[in-house]
């Protein structure tokens, strides 16, 4: 293995290294959206967990949130933006290259 591939592994994106929004980034990336529950029931994050990993993604630009409501009920979907995809793809290729 090269130096200049494991020392790639310094310069990873933070925000999508963490473990909780790593999972809810690879759960987004395979689906076109998913709403809250969803990604509460999926995840196992309590949902003040997933609320505040949900903004910090959605500060970064990596993904969306739109909040309506289905008749009464609050619903909070969330999408993947491109820029998050793009973070994500060059996040598995540094992983990948270092291991």
């Amino acid at each position: 293995m090269s130096n200049k591939k494991i020392q790639r592994l310094a310069d990873i994106d933070r925000v999508i290294h963490e473990p909780a929004r790593l999972m809810i980034a690879a759960i987004l990336d395979a689906v076109e959206e998913a709403d809250f529950q969803y990604l509460h029931q999926t995840t196992g994050l309590t949902k003040g967990n997933l609320s505040v990993h949900l903004s910090k993604l959605e500060e970064a630009g990596y993904v969306a949130i739109e909040k309506t409501f289905r008749g009464k009920i609050p619903l909070t979907v969330c999408r993947m933006t491109e820029k998050g995809r793009e973070v994500l793809e060059r996040y598995r290729k540094v992983i990948k290259a270092a291991l």
